[in-house]
């Protein structure tokens, strides 16, 4: 009886051995709770957004003072868009935190912490933001980041930064997408 593992003449078992060899396997991502596994960037805060649905539509809470999610009140508030396969950033802030709810559409949240007194001083951090699971998350002061639309449709993100924009003097610092001096690449996306 022919050995149905090894194939015809052992050419099947090559190439399963070969492909298997060329291939890299996954690592864990996220803990059995669901937690993710990554390392968030210093002063990250991650928080769900309450969504309550039902056959006439949905409510999503996107802020409540009584929540404690950031010592800085609320004092701002503006929407932005990205289109498909677009980045804005990478960008800067040293006066004001960012703090970002996903509204509709798919994003990776690209953080770079150049922090010299940073635990993760060094490190990328990649934080998908979905509307699927919408979340409330906040960009520390002094943290490079980028934001970037993984989906098919229109990002539409809700900002509460701590600060009223400054239109004479933008808190806003900037690197091109593809500087050197953040070890992440955007591939083929456009934007900057």
């Amino acid at each position: 009886m022919k050995d149905e593992s090894s194939g015809q003449d052992g050419v099947e078992e090559g190439l399963l051995q070969a492909t298997l060899a060329a291939a890299r396997r996954d690592g864990q991502t996220s803990l059995p709770s669901g937690a993710p596994t990554r390392r968030l960037t210093h002063g990250v805060v991650i928080r769900d957004l309450p969504t309550f649905a039902d056959e006439r539509g949905s409510v999503t809470e996107l802020y409540d003072l009584r929540w404690n999610f950031h010592p800085d009140p609320l004092v701002f508030a503006h929407t932005f868009t990205i289109r498909p396969g677009f980045v804005k950033g990478w960008g800067l802030h040293k006066k004001h935190e960012d703090r970002y709810a996903i509204f509709s559409g798919e994003m990776a949240l690209v953080l770079f912490d150049p922090r010299p007194n940073s635990p993760t001083c060094g490190e990328v951090c990649r934080i998908i933001l979905s509307e699927h699971r919408r979340q409330l998350v906040n960009v520390p002061r002094f943290v490079w980041h980028a934001d970037h639309n993984i989906g098919t449709t229109d990002v539409l993100v809700v900002s509460f930064p701590t600060m009223a924009y400054d239109h004479a003097d933008p808190d806003k610092y900037r690197l091109p997408l593809d500087t050197d001096l953040i070890p992440y690449s955007f591939g083929s996306a456009l934007g900057g």
